[in-house]
């Protein structure tokens, strides 16, 4: 079998690549290694015992803040810590007059309890994860006649049946644990997916939970129809990256003002939850929105000099949009056969989650699914993200649902 190990092998868990903006940012190999991901997890959720074998999952929890712990190498102190510990200056802390030092609000008494508490654990290295609640975010909620303990530490909220949330109700804190690093210093730390917290001492102070799902089999199995729709995206696919120039997926991942203003235009529309059209279409619109984008840029600018240079910097963009427009076009619909294929697979992963996640809106709770999954390459190492970024999106910027950080323990 085909690896997927090429295209994300982080050195940091601190950003990951959405499955199918590899196309643009992964050029020739990016693009390729996406369509052998999918094929991948199809063949594990078809039940096929190579794929099973060699593909780990991962939810993606909707926590926040991220949180690391564990043991500096450099004095062995057990410290916890942001997303600023891979700085060249990392930034740690030992205590609760660092955390005091550099935070303020929820983010500094959330570390202060990650602080007391982790170092329990008996960490071993260091470890990321998200916070999911400290004790007074928990909140019990009647949910379809049923009580459930509720935390909602971000866009997501999670249901636990209230007399099954001992465990969650005598903590003081919850992190579901993701990523593990290994180095003698913060800077040349490398991560791997995965992190074993049987291994850790137990306590009851600390609701650790490991983001990793085994046991896939038997509990989201596609169907034969749902394995020949994901197929016949997944082949559609490939052969429209068959017909793309190869210099064009390298021009695009490598030309910084033409990826950016891609993504950027794409994103508009997971930001409005619409779906893009045609290929031909969207490119079309690109155009325009490009010659909006640098108007409003040129009409900022105060001396002609500059005025000039920012348009020619416009025209050069749209001559290269022109020369590959047909190029361009079907990279969209490359993308879209890949969301196609996406989005049957997240909706049977749905299936694994064990604990209930909502939406709160100002009428009640609604049914959500996960943020998403990660799927690792367990021999290569590489991963990648699955998230239905139209419902997260439609999640993050109804005004009619409720965030976490919205809440009144929250200030």
């Amino acid at each position: 079998m085909k690896t997927f190990s090429t295209f994300i092998t982080e050195e940091k868990n601190t950003h990951m690549t959405h499955i199918e903006d590899l196309v643009l940012d992964g050029g020739v190999n990016g693009a390729r290694q996406a369509i052998v991901a999918l094929q991948s997890l199809r063949d594990m959720l078809a039940g096929h015992a190579a794929a099973a074998a060699r593909i780990g999952l991962t939810v993606k929890w909707d926590g926040a803040p991220a949180v690391f712990a564990g043991i500096d190498p450099q004095d062995g102190k057990f410290f916890v810590a942001k997303k600023g510990i891979f700085n060249k200056n990392p930034k740690v802390y030992k205590s609760h007059k660092d955390i005091e030092a550099d935070t303020d609000g929820d983010l500094q008494a959330k570390l202060k309890i990650a602080f007391d508490n982790l170092k329990l654990l008996g960490i071993k290295g260091v470890v990321q994860g998200d916070i999911m609640f400290t004790k007074n975010d928990l909140k019990t909620e009647k949910i379809d006649g049923e009580d459930y303990v509720v935390f909602h530490p971000n866009t997501i909220a999670y249901a636990v049946p209230k007399d099954e949330a001992a465990e969650i109700l005598n903590a003081e804190i919850g992190v579901v644990f993701h990523t593990s690093y290994d180095g003698k210093t913060f800077e040349g730390m490398r991560a791997s997916y995965g992190v074993d917290v049987e291994a850790f001492k137990k306590t009851s102070k600390v609701w650790a939970v490991s983001a990793g799902v085994s046991d896939v089999g038997g509990r989201a199995n596609l169907t034969a129809a749902e394995t020949k729709e994901v197929t016949k995206a997944l082949s559609d696919a490939g052969k429209l990256f068959q017909s793309i120039g190869r210099g064009v997926f390298e021009l695009v991942a490598s030309d910084s003002e033409l990826n950016t203003i891609i993504n950027t235009y794409n994103n508009t529309f997971i930001r409005r939850a619409e779906r893009v059209g045609s290929g031909s279409r969207h490119i079309r619109g690109l155009v325009q929105y490009i010659h909006d984008k640098y108007q409003k840029d040129i009409d900022k600018l105060k001396t002609d000099k500059s005025k000039d240079a920012k348009a020619a910097k416009r025209d050069q963009v749209l001559k290269t949009i022109d020369t590959h427009k047909k190029d361009l076009a079907n990279m969209i619909e490359l993308q879209k056969c890949l969301v196609v294929a996406k989005e049957i697979i997240i909706n049977k992963l749905n299936q694994l989650n064990t604990t209930k996640t909502f939406v709160k809106t100002k009428h009640g709770f609604r049914v959500t699914g996960a943020e998403g999954f990660v799927a690792i390459d367990r021999i290569g190492g590489g991963a990648v993200k699955l998230v239905n970024r139209l419902e997260f999106s439609t999640n993050n910027f109804n005004p009619d649902i409720i965030k976490g950080w919205n809440s009144s323990t929250r200030g």
